[in-house]
């Protein structure tokens, strides 16, 4: 079994632990990328204009013979309307509230995706590519003692994640964040800002939640709500992801 050293708060290699052996499973990028597929399908709300919306008129048609196109229109007037080819008219096809979004997929399968992105981050190459920057001489995967989530300051969970060698990635997250292309602007989502370091610890309560929260692109999340969508963002798997010794231990009774 394979091992990997355990940094301390100061950035200071304090000893070691065995790797888990989920680390070990084969990457699928195809099945993490169904996976994550699946997970947003299944988030989207169904939508769809009314059944009536365009069609709630007095029309009529002029007929043949007064040297205009015969369409529907205003009662009483001239303005066409109601045929999807005119001006005010319906929609053409419209989205139906009734389509179903759902994608399915095997449990076998979300399980795989899950292994297979947790077993990227403990790769650095797959991290590097992914477009992350750190230290060439962090050791993967990057595990740090359990001091770590009771940090509450996020001026001391900066420097702390700075002492290990991933710092240089909330930079990269901080100055990559730019103006949103689009409507979204209009939509309480004005600016985007790049996916940078996940914390994963191994309990709700830890005060880190609080402060790390301010950092640009940070996420803390606990073991059991890992996912494919949280581990390879967008689909890329090989997010830079720092572990707390108890989330290590925690994964190491988890079998493949």
């Amino acid at each position: 079994m394979t091992q990997t050293n355990v940094y301390s708060v100061k950035g200071e290699v304090s000893g070691t632990i065995d790797v888990p052996e989920v680390f070990s499973s084969e990457y699928r990028p195809d099945i993490i990328k169904k996976a994550i597929l699946a997970a947003a399908a299944n988030k989207r709300q169904p939508y769809g204009p009314n059944e009536r919306a365009g069609m709630r008129h007095s029309v009529s048609t002029w007929g043949k013979g007064r040297g205009v196109a015969r369409v529907q229109r205003i009662k009483a007037g001239r303005k066409a309307t109601e045929s999807p080819n005119n001006v005010s008219g319906r929609r053409a096809h419209p989205p139906r509230p009734e389509r179903i979004w759902d994608q399915r997929i095997n449990k076998k399968e979300l399980r795989i995706a899950r292994f297979s992105a947790i077993a990227a981050t403990g790769c650095a190459d797959c991290v590097r590519e992914r477009g992350h920057q750190f230290d060439d001489s962090v050791s993967f995967p990057i595990v740090i003692e359990d001091e770590f989530q009771n940090m509450i300051s996020t001026s001391q969970i900066n420097e702390i994640l700075d002492n290990i060698g991933v710092g240089y990635d909330i930079e990269r997250a901080k100055e990559g964040r730019k103006i949103r292309a689009g409507r979204g602007k209009m939509r309480n989502r004005r600016y985007r800002t790049p996916v940078s370091v996940l914390i994963v610890v191994s309990e709700r309560e830890a005060p880190l939640f609080m402060g790390a929260s301010n950092l640009p692109g940070v996420d803390v999340e606990t073991v059991d709500s890992l996912s494919a969508g949280i581990l390879a963002p967008g689909g890329d798997a090989g997010r830079l992801t720092v572990y707390t010794k108890s989330a290590i231990s925690k994964m190491g009774a988890w079998t493949q």
